[in-house]
């Protein structure tokens, strides 16, 4: 076996480590939309940072690892926490707005996003048969936004669809500045100083207009740090150990724990036509991950045949 490929055990355990990340994650967004029914989103965004962050400073101690966090470089640290307060705002808006099956399609987009960014900011290059797949993936995000009756704003141009596309391309950018820091500073400071900013900084602009939090959604807000907190620790654990062409399609189960939540939750399925565009959304997804899969195995077999 080639050095330079994973062993599949590897590999299966980061799927594994990757499916748990997403239901994290999913559980942390259906905490955030029962929380927008009762508080503003910049108050929510800063209750995000604030919650978590007591569990990451644990972290960074039982990692030994603060003096790893101060060598950094703070331009793109303020820059990805201040992506990651519209972020927040523009995605709890989203949740607000539509079932959460309806908002994990849309933000599917992201990973397309990304890609096309890749090219101007971190010089890769893209091959041509992607931009056709990232073509389809906006044909899908199009078909995901139609209307729902004769008035085009009862679709395309609802507020929580826009803001979900925003949050989607605040995510990208944000990740590709985390790929750019990620050459020089340790995962442990992006974490920290991310929620670090987003606490300050959401938390200074939510000042203004905040609502006392009530005792009765502590637990909200303990779940809200926990399913945030697991959900960076298993998705950190899922490309450590595979290949990210292997893992990175199972961030798309996102889709299923979204209908299993708005079922449970709030008795509601998707639209067909919800169903229609996350399907091409996520194969042209999978088919860029594969390509690039395959396009990595043949130059790895071209430089040790």
């Amino acid at each position: 076996m080639s050095p330079h490929r994973s062993h599949p055990t590897g590999n299966l355990r980061s799927i594994v480590a990757m499916v748990v990340a997403v239901g994290f994650f999913a559980l942390m967004d259906a905490v955030l939309k029962a929380l927008s029914a009762r508080y503003p989103v910049l108050q929510i965004a800063t209750l995000r940072a604030l919650t978590g962050l007591p569990l990451v400073l644990v972290y960074i101690s039982w990692r030994r690892a603060w003096h790893t966090v101060w060598r950094i470089r703070w331009p793109l640290h303020l820059l990805r926490g201040g992506l990651g307060i519209v972020m927040l705002s523009l995605f709890t808006t989203g949740v607000r707005e539509l079932p959460l099956s309806a908002t994990y399609t849309l933000f599917f987009i992201a990973p397309l996003l990304i890609t096309i960014l890749s090219v101007p900011v971190l010089k890769e290059r893209v091959p041509a048969a992607h931009w056709w797949a990232i073509g389809l993936g906006f044909v899908g995000v199009l078909i995901a936004l139609q209307p729902r009756g004769k008035d085009l704003q009862d679709g395309l141009f609802t507020a929580g669809g826009l803001a979900v596309l925003g949050a989607a391309a605040c995510y990208s950018v944000a990740a590709i500045v985390g790929r750019l820091s990620s050459r020089t500073d340790s995962t442990e400071s992006m974490i920290l100083w991310m929620m670090v900013v987003v606490a300050l900084g959401a938390g200074a602009l939510a000042a203004p207009h905040w609502i006392p939090v009530a005792w009765s959604d502590a637990p909200l807000l303990v779940a809200l740090g926990l399913t945030g907190f697991g959900g960076q620790l298993a998705i950190t654990e899922a490309f450590r150990h595979g290949q990210a062409s292997a893992v990175a399609p199972f961030e798309y189960t996102a889709l299923a724990w979204g209908v299993g939540l708005d079922w449970v939750v709030w008795q509601t399925l998707p639209e067909s036509h919800t169903w229609l565009g996350a399907a091409i959304i996520i194969a042209s997804g999978v088919y860029i991950v594969r390509r690039e899969k395959r396009i990595t195995e043949i130059h790895a077999n071209a430089e040790h045949p």
